[in-house]
């Protein structure tokens, strides 16, 4: 069976518990969910709950509303992304903010993330409770590093890996860790669950942000090039800017900094970036990560979810959206 198949398998259930725990909300605050959630998505993290908990030999049904509430905290994230950025698409839907309003997506999203806390703390599990605020703490201050770091002209590689670990990474760890806990596994395994999503994690954001310079918008459902219009300084761009002589370098960041690109200029980067194979260089860099979460499985029972698991590695790195 492949990632697919897996997922297709999975799906009509990860959706109906979705649809049932929305219910409970206000309904100004369930319409900008429920539209948030239709647009689709991969929902790659309760998925990733699944296989984990699977994977360690949890069995229960019990284990869907702890995926979903992942999947909650996602998309509250990604409501309160697109405020922050200005972003006009998301999956090739208006951006709830445009079609709600600013007051009440911010307020939706913030309903969304206590949906989840409470979802999870109907477990009575400490370590689960602490794991999805941890991580809800850890992607807020990713969010705000990224923020204090938009055209900074200062901005190293080893931070821009901090702020991607924070902003994508530790979500995707707690999926994983979730799953791990539920099954009540030893330590030993719960921190191999969180190699394997960190580092997943890690590797999704850099692809992601190589797709930005490269991907068709009819297809990401995001346009191109709007990381470098919102000023953030990802790795394709770093790698770009280390390959221009230092006058050119200096003229790009200061225009950069002063939010002074014209969109020919734009257009220009995006395709010199195109050309030098800078996309392709990310993703490499990707793939050593995911290197690491494949290792994490090593000791992993043997099972089908374990497989799948590993062929998740492939698709995030061969990923087009």
């Amino acid at each position: 069976m492949n990632v697919k198949e897996y997922l297709q398998k999975e799906l009509p259930l990860i959706n109906l518990v979705l649809e049932e725990e929305l219910k409970g909300l206000h309904p100004s605050v369930r319409q900008v969910a429920e539209y948030t959630l239709s647009a689709g998505g991969k929902r790659l993290r309760p998925l990733l709950t699944i296989l984990m908990g699977r994977a360690l030999g949890y069995t229960d049904k019990n284990l869907y509303p702890l995926a979903c509430a992942l999947e909650f905290l996602h998309s509250a994230t990604l409501m309160h992304d697109d405020i922050l950025d200005n972003a006009h698409l998301r999956r090739g839907k208006k951006s709830a903010h445009l079609v709600f309003g600013l007051t009440q997506t911010v307020l939706a999203g913030d309903g969304l993330l206590a949906l989840a806390n409470m979802i999870v703390a109907r477990y009575n599990l400490p370590p689960l409770t602490h794991c999805v605020a941890e991580a809800i703490l850890k992607t807020a201050s990713g969010e705000i590093e990224e923020i204090h770091w938009l055209r900074n002209p200062n901005l190293t590689e080893d931070t821009y890996l901090q702020i991607i670990e924070g902003k994508t990474a530790f979500l995707i760890q707690a999926a994983c860790l979730c799953g791990a806990i539920i099954a009540n596994s030893d330590e030993y395994m719960q921190d191999k669950a969180r190699v394997y999503g960190l580092n997943l994690g890690i590797a999704f954001q850099l692809v992601d942000d190589a797709l930005d310079y490269t991907s068709v918008s009819a297809i990401s459902g995001k346009p191109l090039g709007g990381d470098l219009r919102e000023g953030k300084l990802t790795l394709p761009l770093i790698l770009y800017l280390k390959k221009l002589d230092e006058d050119k370098r200096k003229n790009l960041l200061s225009k950069i900094a002063e939010n002074n690109l014209s969109e020919e200029e734009i257009e220009e980067v995006i395709t010199s970036i195109q050309e030098m194979g800078l996309a392709e260089k990310v993703r490499q860099e990707a793939q050593v990560f995911l290197q690491k979460s494949e290792k994490a499985l090593v000791n992993f029972p043997d099972t089908l979810e374990k497989e799948i698991l590993k062929k998740i590695l492939g698709l995030v790195l061969s990923r087009d959206k």
